[in-house]
């Protein structure tokens, strides 16, 4: 079985005051793309498909387009469960009509809870559609007072799968949580930490073929290849600029015979980090396209008139600008300067004063009266 995994796709996203929704609209073509290409049996969208919980209309409409898409035209099933970012109550309207049409997003764990299973030429698969839920509404389904973190929560849950369901058959994970071992970026919503701790350890998915998850925007795989986030479909913030953004191919066999490939996303407008002086950042060559979305840090340390119009005038989609001197990064560098200048002796930090100011060497002659000078002060400070 050919599954495509996806997660993450936060439409309605604004950055730095920008919607995303246009990038988004253009990277989603391009999954489109890919999934006419692959032909998967089914795809996956391991949640937050909104960035919050009362998206905007446009974020609204490419969602249905998306997904009207994906049933009416490719005809591929669409397995979607929701994310702390999205709102249960507003996606389960007309969950159970859209089942008819191959479009399966589970909104909200029950009672009645059931796997959807699809057959291959080796047999069912079952995947379990776990959208994000607090532990506490685990420890209500389940009559269990004793929950109170994720781990125990998703503890039950497998103990539950395992006692119902034969697990010497093909089962998908479909979730949205934070694995113990993922690298997360700044643009991440912490996970609640009521009670306990957000993390799930990984070694409790053992007795799955695959594990699609979302919540984390980095592609990553944790302890194993097919305990997999596939990450989000764009870059959301500056701390996600080495990131490779991708959907993930999987190719399921038998319970133990599974194949990953990622393949690439590539966005309209990248987002960079670009540092430089006023003056070689205006020629236009400083970011790799100038319709990127970049964040700007300037070297020059004097005044400049109005750096930000006149730079996004090269470079339109400036989102961030800050003087490097007064960055956290160098703010922090000049806090360990200054603690190491503390502990030199008088006569080094004056040469090293020298050297900044005059980008030479201090002459053994004028070392010799700032020796001496520092002496006599001395000996004046010892009333003598």
């Amino acid at each position: 079985m050919k599954i495509l995994h996806t997660a993450d796709w936060h439409l309605g996203k604004i950055v730095n005051n920008i919607y995303m929704t246009e990038d988004q609209a253009y990277i989603l073509e391009q999954f489109m793309s890919i999934v006419k290409k692959e032909q998967p049996d089914v795809v996956i969208i391991a949640g937050d498909l909104y960035d919050r919980s009362i998206p905007p209309k446009q974020a609204v409409e490419l969602l249905n387009q998306t997904l009207t898409k994906l049933i009416n035209e490719i005809n591929v099933p669409v397995l979607a469960i929701t994310g702390n970012h999205d709102s249960p109550d507003r996606l389960d309207f007309g969950a159970k009509l859209f089942r008819r049409q191959n479009l399966y997003l589970e909104t909200k764990l029950t009672k009645e809870y059931e796997p959807i299973t699809i057959h291959d030429q080796w047999g069912p698969v079952h995947f379990h559609l776990i959208p994000y839920v607090e532990p506490a509404e685990v420890a209500y389904i389940f009559e269990d007072d004793s929950i109170k973190s994720h781990q125990q929560a998703t503890e039950k849950l497998i103990e539950h799968i395992e006692k119902h369901y034969d697990m010497s058959e093909r089962h998908v994970w479909v979730g949205h949580s934070f694995i113990a071992g993922g690298m997360e970026s700044e643009s991440e919503e912490r996970l609640s930490m009521v009670g306990g701790t957000p993390y799930v350890d990984a070694s409790l998915f053992d007795q799955f073929s695959y594990v699609a998850l979302g919540h984390l925007h980095q592609a990553q795989q944790i302890l194993r290849e097919t305990v997999r986030y596939s990450g989000s479909i764009l870059k959301y913030s500056f701390s996600e600029v080495n990131h490779h953004k991708s959907v993930t191919l999987i190719d399921l066999e038998n319970k133990d015979e599974c194949s990953v490939e990622k393949i690439p996303l590539v966005p309209r407008r990248d987002f960079e980090i670009v540092e430089g002086y006023f003056s070689e950042l205006m020629e236009g060559e400083a970011a790799n396209h100038r319709e990127n979305y970049l964040h700007v840090r300037l070297l020059d340390e004097g005044t400049i008139l109005d750096p930000m119009g006149k730079l996004r005038k090269v470079y339109p989609n400036i989102l961030h600008l800050e003087r490097a001197a007064l960055s956290p990064h160098r703010q922090q560098e000049s806090l360990e300067e200054l603690k190491a200048r503390q502990k030199l002796e008088p006569l080094d930090l004056f040469s090293a004063f020298y050297q900044e100011i005059k980008q030479d060497e201090l002459p053994d002659k004028r070392k010799s009266m700032i020796e001496s000078a520092i002496e006599d002060l001395r000996l004046k400070e010892r009333g003598k």
